[in-house]
């Protein structure tokens, strides 16, 4: 039985594209996510894993064809209920894509934008937020003599490193990875794993991938997603080991 607390709670969740008549993208969704743990989310290609990913930080806003019905709470807040402005939950709730996306600037100024959008403007505090997030993501030894130097002239699994940094500069609670590794050389990949459960112990981590080894490797828990359905949601021992639902065994 999981003994953490419920960090995010979803209720009774549809989404639809309004200009599109087949099925739902996602159907009657209820899941309680929890603190401090790495949750996989599974499943063939199509099946609404995205989806759900960016709905629990709102990126569906942008687009006006699709239809959200149902609650998410963070934090015990139902974000889509809430009026506080959308850029407050983005800092609550940070994403990192399938390929990296630094800003056309330097290293040290891919970090301390956030912060600086967030009113910390002194040059000191900055230096120390931008040092303590490359450390955490283990960049700092790289990157620390040419922190002026362009982000894009980074190896890409360096840029995917300086990305967690950036999320990890506005001070989040929860995490989400959109298959942080498809993109990356095995070395590279192994390199993000190792960072993801090291920050677990401070942040709610939701990683979509498409390889059963690596959730395996990395999950505390496992969601299973079938055509915009939840098949089955438990603690990763008893998904990879004993799954109730056929349709996750033949998976």
């Amino acid at each position: 039985m999981n003994t953490n607390s419920v960090e995010i709670k979803i209720r009774n969740l549809n989404i639809s594209y309004t200009d599109r008549t087949d099925v739902p993208a996602l159907k009657n969704i209820n899941l309680d996510i929890y603190k401090n743990r790495l949750t996989s989310i599974i499943g063939p290609s199509g099946c609404g894993k995205t989806t759900l990913l960016k709905s629990i930080n709102r990126l569906h806003d942008i687009n006006d064809s699709i239809h959200i019905d149902g609650k998410i709470e963070i934090g015990g807040e139902d974000i889509y209920a809430s009026t506080k402005p959308v850029d407050e939950l983005r800092k609550k709730v940070g994403l990192i894509a399938q390929r990296p996306y630094p800003i056309p600037a330097s290293i040290y100024d891919n970090i301390a934008i956030g912060p600086k959008l967030h009113g910390k403007k002194k040059k000191a505090e900055l230096d120390d937020i931008v040092e303590s997030c490359l450390v955490r993501t283990h960049l700092w030894p790289e990157v620390k003599d040419r922190l002026k130097a362009p982000a894009i002239a980074l190896s890409i699994g360096q840029q995917q490193r300086l990305c967690i940094a950036r999320a990890l500069a506005v001070e989040p609670e929860v995490i989400l990875c959109d298959e942080v590794t498809s993109a990356l050389d095995p070395i590279s990949s192994e390199k993000i794993e190792s960072l993801l459960v090291s920050l677990k112990e401070h942040y709610t981590i939701v990683l979509v991938s498409h390889v059963m080894r690596q959730a395996k490797r990395l999950s505390d828990d496992v969601i299973f997603m079938y055509f915009g359905e939840v098949v089955e949601a438990c603690d990763a021992k008893t998904f990879f080991e004993n799954p109730t639902d056929e349709r996750t065994k033949n998976y």
